[in-house]
């Protein structure tokens, strides 16, 4: 029989915790997303003055990340480089852009992160620190 890890509810809160606290020290507005392994959605946080359209990408971020097990700015520089668009997966959900994070325990993907409504770089350290608060 197979036995797989997964993030509990309460690891995905942990995640958000640790995002909401950062952006409320630094009044930041975003929107995030913690999915499973699937990409389906565990937690969400969505802070004062965030854009509507940051929801919708915080999700898709995070479900690319999950179902492709990679970071979503990896995976869109890989796609550029082999001349191969997003758009050819097949998944109108993938995201090519940085902030969807796979959360990676013993070598194995147990869900995911997606950040969504600062600078591309600023959305990665969000979901980053989210990811570091499991410890």
């Amino acid at each position: 029989m197979n036995s797989k890890q997964e993030l509990s509810h309460a690891d995905a809160m942990t995640i958000i915790e640790a995002i909401r606290t950062k952006a409320d020290a630094e009044s930041a507005s975003l929107a995030a997303t913690v999915v499973d392994s699937h990409g389906e959605l565990i937690a969400f946080l969505r802070t004062d003055g965030c854009r509507l359209t940051s929801i919708t990408i915080s999700q898709n971020k995070a479900y690319t990340a999950a179902r492709e097990q990679i970071e979503t700015k990896k995976l869109g520089e890989i796609s550029k480089e082999a001349a191969f668009p997003m758009t050819n997966f097949g998944e109108l959900r993938f995201v090519s852009w940085g902030g969807g994070i796979p959360v990676i325990v013993d070598g194995e993907c147990v869900g995911a992160v997606g950040v969504s409504g600062l600078p591309e770089a600023d959305d990665i350290i969000y979901a980053k620190h989210g990811i570091a608060a499991l410890g």
